[in-house]
C-alpha cells in the first residue's frame, strides 16, 4: 500500500509538472527568439537614416561597422545591382521589400529581417540582416535544464511527502494486522494502540473490544465446562459405593477401576477447561507407548466379556508425542469405544502402534461393517451417537502436529489411523 501511494503521488506530480513545464519551456524558447529578433531589428533600423540620405561609401562603412559590432551579416541593397556589406544575392524577401514592405522570414541560415527604406531619390533601398539559429536559441538549453532539474526536485519532494503521509496510514494498518494474527494465535491479551485517521482508530477500538469480548466468552465457557464436569463427581461417587457393595470381588474391582478411570477423565477435563491457552504456556507431551498400552489393557477386559478377540501390535517405548497424556488417552478411548459401539459382539479388532518416518502411527482396525467417511465430521453420526468421538481423536492428532485418516481395513471393516508428531522443545512430558 505504501508503494502504491508513493507511485500515485509520483504519477500525479509528473502529470502536473508536464502540464506546467512543457508550456513554460515553449514560452522560454519563444521569448528567446523574439528577443534576438527584436535586437537584430533594432540594429537594422539604426541604418535607416544613413541608407535614406548618405552616399554609397558612407553606407558601406556604416554597414561594415554594424556587422562587426553585432556579429551578424548585414547587407544593404540599393536600387540597381548595388549590394553593400555582406555580398548576398537578393532573396525573395528582399524582392518583396523592394516594393516597400518590411518583413521577417525564415530561411536556412536563420531568421531573415528585411527593412524597406524609402525616400531615396533613386528608389527604395533594402536593409537585410540574418539572426543565426544559435542566437535564436541562446540560453534556451540552460533554461530547459533548470526547469528539468526543478521538476525532478519537485517530484522527489512530492514522493517524500507522500511517503511520510503513507507511513501514517500504513503503520496503524500493519499494527492492526499484527494484533489480529496474535489473536488468531490465542494471544488474547494482545491489544492495538489506536492511531492514524479517525476510521482506523475506530477499527482499532472495535478490534480491542472484540478481543476483550472473546476473553470473557472463553472464560465463561471454560467455567461452564468445568462446572458441568464437576457435577459428574456425585454420580461417580455413588457408582463407586455401589461397586464396593457388590458380592463378587472381581466385579467390584472392575467397576471401581472403571469409575476411577472415569473420574480421572473428568478431572482432566476440568484441568483442560481451566488451562491457560496462551503460547507462553509450555505444551505437554507423553509417551504414546505407555498411554496406548494402558488404555488397550483397560478395554481388553470389556472385549473379553463381549467375546472380541484383541490383536495387539504395540511398539516398545518410549514413543514421545506432542500431546498430553489425558488427551491421547481420550482419543484412544474414543477410537476403541467406536469399535464396541458400532460393531456387533464378537467382532475382532486390532490396535497397532509403530514409529514411521519420525512420527508415531496409531491404527485401530476392526472386521465390522465399516464406517462412512461422513463420520469424521464433528457431530455427524449415522449410528445415533453424539458424533464427537472421531473429532476428539482428530483434534488430539492435530495438537501433536499430525492428522487423522479413515480407511477401509483389509477385512472390509473400518481402520482409523492417527499420525502423531514428536513433542516440541518446550513440551513437558506427562504420564498416563
Amino acid at each position: 500500500m505504501r508503494a502504491r501511494l508513493a507511485l500515485l503521488a509520483a504519477a500525479v506530480s509528473v502529470l502536473t509538472l508536464v502540464a506546467f513545464l512543457v508550456p513554460l519551456a515553449l514560452l522560454v524558447r519563444a521569448v528567446a527568439e523574439d528577443r534576438a529578433t527584436v535586437r537584430a531589428t533594432a540594429d537594422a533600423q539604426s541604418l535607416v537614416p544613413v541608407v535614406g540620405t548618405a552616399d554609397a561609401e558612407t553606407i558601406r562603412l556604416t554597414v561594415e561597422q554594424l556587422a562587426a559590432e553585432s556579429g551578424r551579416p548585414v547587407s544593404v541593397y540599393l536600387p540597381g545591382d548595388t549590394v553593400l556589406g555582406t555580398p548576398v544575392p537578393r532573396t525573395p524577401a528582399v524582392a518583396l521589400a523592394e516594393r516597400g514592405q518590411s518583413l521577417t522570414a525564415e530561411s536556412d541560415a536563420g531568421r531573415e529581417v528585411v527593412i524597406a527604406v524609402q525616400g531615396r531619390p533613386d528608389g527604395t533601398g533594402v536593409i537585410r540582416t540574418v539572426v543565426p539559429r544559435a542566437e535564436l536559441t541562446a540560453g534556451v538549453t540552460r533554461a530547459w535544464l533548470v526547469l528539468a532539474l526543478l521538476g525532478v526536485l519537485l517530484v522527489l519532494v512530492g514522493l517524500a511527502v507522500a511517503d511520510r503521509l503513507a507511513r501514517t496510514l500504513v503503520r496503524p494498518i500493519t499494527e492492526l494486522s499484527a494484533v489480529s494474527h496474535r489473536l488468531a494465535n490465542a494471544e488474547l491479551d494482545a491489544r492495538v494502540t489506536p492511531a492514524g485517521p479517525a476510521e482506523l482508530r475506530e477499527v482499532a477500538g472495535a478490534l480491542n473490544h472484540l478481543a476483550g469480548r472473546i476473553q470473557v466468552l472463553l472464560a465463561q465457557e471454560r467455567e461452564q465446562v468445568a462446572d458441568l464436569s464437576h457435577r459428574l463427581r456425585t454420580p461417580l461417587t455413588a457408582l463407586r459405593l455401589e461397586a464396593e457393595s457388590l458380592p463378587d470381588p472381581q466385579d467390584a474391582a472392575r467397576i471401581a477401576a472403571a469409575a476411577d478411570a472415569l473420574e480421572r477423565a473428568v478431572t482432566g477435563l476440568i484441568r483442560q477447561a481451566r488451562r491457560d491457552r496462551s503460547p507462553a504456556t509450555a505444551p505437554s507431551a507423553c509417551d504414546a507407548a505407555a498411554v496406548v498400552a494402558d488404555r488397550v489393557a483397560f478395554w481388553s477386559v470389556l472385549a473379553e466379556d463381549t467375546g472380541r478377540e484383541v490383536h495387539r501390535d504395540l511398539a516398545g517405548g518410549p514413543l514421545p508425542v506432542g500431546v498430553p497424556a489425558d488427551e491421547l488417552a481420550a482419543a484412544v478411548d474414543a477410537l476403541l469405544g467406536n469399535v464396541f459401539a458400532h460393531t456387533p459382539d464378537g467382532t475382532a479388532f486390532t490396535v497397532r502402534l509403530a514409529r514411521r518416518d519420525g512420527r508415531v502411527l496409531l491404527a485401530v482396525a476392526d472386521s465390522g461393517p465399516g464406517m462412512p467417511a461422513a463420520t469424521v465430521a464433528r457431530g455427524a453420526s449415522p449410528a445415533g451417537s453424539t458424533g464427537l468421538g472421531l473429532d476428539i481423536a482428530r483434534r488430539a492428532a492435530e495438537a501433536a502436529g499430525g492428522r487423522l485418516e479413515l480407511r477401509t481395513a483389509h477385512g472390509g471393516g473400518a481402520e482409523v489411523r492417527l499420525w502423531l508428531g514428536p513433542p516440541t522443545s518446550r513440551s513437558a512430558l506427562t504420564g498416563p
